[in-house]
């Protein structure tokens, strides 16, 4: 089990925030643990957390994954991790990823991605490592350097400078037509689309059924990958409930 996931609610300058995040690991789980337990504390730390909310993400993923590579000195073997997080400050919804653990809204009965997988292929993703000096190839599926099938993710050291962890982060406001939030790892997205999950936690008004029926459901559907789900539903003018289901 390389997944890991964390959700908290804390108070930042008298303001109420919440933190949720997926954390899928590969090479281990060193990096995915790491990042579970400094991730969201780098970030309620910064001292913009409130007034540059997107600057201090941007910052506190860079900064943990510095500090992860440089507690990475004495390992042989090459850890790294994706993360899909959620913040929530006031009536901002801000969703930043790296890797291809993805977060996926409810808005008015539809669905939106609101994160993007990074994936070697895509032709951005592809330039800006080929213009680092890396390279892409097929080895079973699209890979840097022909060993890693995501193309952005905390530490990964050996192919840090193609590999990078900056977050692309989107924002969305929270208003009475945003009624759910699902983050999930690969191991659920890859075997069921964005509409699929979020048709059948629609139904689902407790979080974490909502989140064990979406884990049962890339069960049956044959995910051979560690599936870890957070459903938050955003309640009427009552903040917002949440729960998780690893598998």
């Amino acid at each position: 089990m390389e997944d890991f996931y964390e959700t908290r609610i804390d108070g930042v300058d008298g303001e109420i925030v919440g933190l949720f995040g997926v954390f899928d690991g590969h090479g281990g789980a060193r990096a995915a643990e790491y990042v579970k337990q400094n991730l969201f504390s780098n970030l309620i730390r910064h001292p913009k957390f409130i007034s540059d909310t997107k600057s201090a993400i941007a910052d506190a993923y860079n900064h943990t994954d510095s500090e992860f590579l440089k507690s990475e000195n004495n390992q042989n073997r090459d850890a790294g991790s994706t993360a899909s997080t959620a913040i929530l400050v006031g009536d901002r919804l801000l969703v930043a990823n790296v890797g291809d653990s993805r977060a996926v809204i409810c808005r008015g009965g539809n669905a939106f991605a609101v994160s993007r997988d990074h994936k070697p292929d895509q032709s951005d993703e592809r330039q800006r490592i080929e213009d680092a000096g890396g390279f892409v190839m097929w080895a079973g599926t699209w890979r840097v350097g022909g060993v890693l099938a995501v193309s952005r993710a905390f530490g990964d050291r050996l192919l840090k400078q193609y590999v990078v962890a900056d977050p692309e982060i989107q924002e969305e406001k929270i208003d009475s037509s945003l009624e759910f939030l699902i983050l999930a790892s690969d191991g659920l997205w890859d075997v069921v689309s964005n509409e699929e999950a979020v048709a059948m936690v629609k139904p689902i008004q407790d979080p974490e059924q909502a989140a064990k029926r979406l884990m049962q459901e890339a069960c049956q559907r044959g995910s051979a990958d560690n599936i870890t789900c957070v459903v938050v539903r955003f309640l009427a003018n009552q903040g917002g409930s949440s729960h998780t289901v690893p598998a």
